[in-house]
C-alpha cells in the first residue's frame, strides 16, 4: 500500500511539473534555455543570466564591458554560444580572453556574434533562399558570417571556416532575439 501511494504521489508530481513547464512555455512564448524560462519582455542580458548553459558567455560579456550595450534598445540578434561551445576552444583560451589586457580581443569575438537586427529563423531562411543557399551576415564586430540551412537546422560559418549550428532558435527578447549555437564564432586573423 505504501509503495502504491508513493508511486501515485510521484506520478502526480511528474504530471504537475509537466503542466507547469507547459504553462510556463505557453506564457513566455519562448523555448526554455539552460533550464530557465526566457521572457520576451526582458532584454538579452536579463534572460541570459538565468541560463545555466550560458555562464561563460555572461562572464565574457561582463569582462568585455558589453552589458549596457546588450541591455540597450537594439534590436539585436545574438548568436549565443553555450558553455560547451566555449569548452571546444583550446585549453586556457577562455581564461586568457577574460583577462583585462585582452578586453579588445574578447570584445571583437563577442561582437562577431551580434547583428543589428531582429532576425527570426524564418527571416534568416528567407534571406538564405534569396541568396541561392548562402547568405552573408555582417555583424556589429565587423565579421561576416555565412548562413546556410538544411531542413530546420541553420548553420553559421565564421571567417575561419568554423561551423556553428543553431540548437535553439527564436528566443524572443524585448530588444531582439537569441539563437543558441554550439560553437564559438571567431573573426579572421
Amino acid at each position: 500500500m505504501t509503495f502504491a501511494k508513493t508511486t501515485l504521489t510521484a506520478v502526480a508530481l511528474a504530471v504537475t511539473t509537466t503542466f507547469a513547464f507547459a504553462e510556463s512555455h505557453a506564457e513566455t512564448g519562448n523555448p526554455m534555455v539552460g533550464g530557465a524560462a526566457m521572457f520576451a519582455d526582458k532584454n538579452i542580458v536579463e534572460n541570459a543570466v538565468n541560463s545555466a548553459d550560458h555562464t561563460t558567455l555572461v562572464a565574457a560579456v561582463k569582462a568585455a564591458g558589453l552589458v549596457d550595450t546588450l541591455m540597450g534598445e537594439g534590436p539585436f540578434t545574438v548568436f549565443a554560444p553555450t558553455n560547451a561551445a566555449f569548452d571546444k576552444l583550446a585549453g586556457g583560451t577562455v581564461e586568457t580572453l577574460l583577462k583585462p589586457e585582452n578586453k579588445d580581443q574578447l570584445t571583437k569575438i563577442l561582437t562577431c556574434h551580434v547583428v543589428s537586427a531582429d532576425a527570426m529563423s524564418m527571416a534568416i531562411k528567407g534571406m538564405i533562399d534569396d541568396d541561392n543557399g548562402k547568405h552573408p551576415v555582417p555583424t556589429v564586430g565587423g565579421c561576416t558570417l555565412q548562413a546556410t540551412y538544411s531542413g530546420d537546422e541553420i548553420t553559421l560559418e565564421d571567417e575561419r571556416g568554423r561551423m556553428a549550428k543553431v540548437t535553439i532558435a527564436d528566443v524572443k527578447q524585448s530588444n531582439g532575439v537569441i539563437h543558441v549555437i554550439d560553437t564559438v564564432l571567431l573573426p579572421a586573423m
